[in-house]
């Protein structure tokens, strides 16, 4: 694993980032729910244009190892486009929601999925008010970011229509390319709290691969061939369980490219937006 990789593809600090584009239809900052003794949990929202009926829902989870992030950065290699991915989706037809969830560093798993599945309730008790509909709702997440979106979509609890995950890690309970379950310094490990290996139930809880169930939602993983940080056995260990379980699921893979599309051709990282777009487009027709 690179660390001149991993200093790339980390979000730009706030000092350096280019400022977002006006748009006349995104809600910043809005507040979705309180945790005693935290900070409060925001979301910004992309609407799509009116007059079409209630939109469906797109939750965007962002990536950053469970550490760092921001919650409206879909990664390295769109963060140069104009318009961004995520007004390219709000053009689709799609309210967008791009919602914070505590870090590893604030509180360690399951609070991170717990904070998504609050902002899903916030988001279809204020739907009605913003024109949402989230029984047509589809998790899309990068890194760390699809890792909890793939969980997400496997809790029985969550009503979703299916899950776009990019390079995602899926499992946290065996070794994987630079990943050690019985380390204490990775970021499994302080998400978890505790060397994963330390701790199997909560490595097991945390591990999509070990939530599949025959009813899950349609799943599209798409992984780097060469990723470095999350091997693409990871996507391909999930997408093996799903098919197992009759569950539906694509799998597309990437030559050349690293984690957060490194290395990928611009023409390769087009074709994995449109795909993703596509895939959750058919979902919720």
């Amino acid at each position: 694993m690179s660390e001149s990789l991993r200093r790339l593809i980390a979000a730009p600090h706030p000092d350096v980032a280019p400022l977002p584009a006006p748009h006349p239809r995104v809600l910043r900052g809005v507040p979705y729910g309180e945790v005693d003794g935290a900070r409060p949990l925001e979301l910004d929202l992309w609407l799509p244009e009116a007059g079409h009926g209630p939109a469906p829902l797109v939750l965007f989870v962002h990536g950053g190892a469970w550490r760092r992030g921001r919650r409206d950065d879909m990664g390295l290699r769109t963060r140069h486009w104009n318009p961004g991915p995520l007004a390219r989706i709000a053009a689709a037809g799609f309210a967008v929601a791009c919602a914070d969830y505590r870090l590893s560093g604030e509180a360690r798993f399951p609070a991170p999925l717990r904070d998504l599945r609050t902002a899903l309730r916030w988001l279809a008790l204020r739907g009605p008010e913003l024109g949402v509909d989230t029984a047509r709702t589809v998790v899309w997440g990068e890194s760390a970011g699809g890792h909890l979106a793939s969980l997400l979509a496997l809790d029985p609890e969550v009503s979703a229509a299916g899950a776009v995950s990019w390079y995602a890690p899926s499992d946290l309970t065996v070794p994987r390319g630079p990943f050690d379950p019985h380390s204490a310094e990775t970021p499994e490990a302080l998400l978890l709290g505790a060397a994963p290996a330390a701790v199997p139930d909560r490595a097991r809880e945390a591990s999509p691969v070990t939530r599949v169930h025959p009813t899950a939602p349609p799943f599209l993983l798409i992984h780097g061939e060469q990723d470095t940080m999350v091997p693409v056995t990871h996507s391909e260990a999930l997408a093996a369980r799903l098919r197992e379980a009759s569950a539906p699921v694509e799998l597309h893979t990437v030559p050349d490219a690293d984690h957060g599309w490194h290395g990928a051709s611009d023409e390769a990282v087009e074709d994995v937006f449109t795909r993703s777009l596509r895939f959750a487009r058919g979902l919720v027709r």
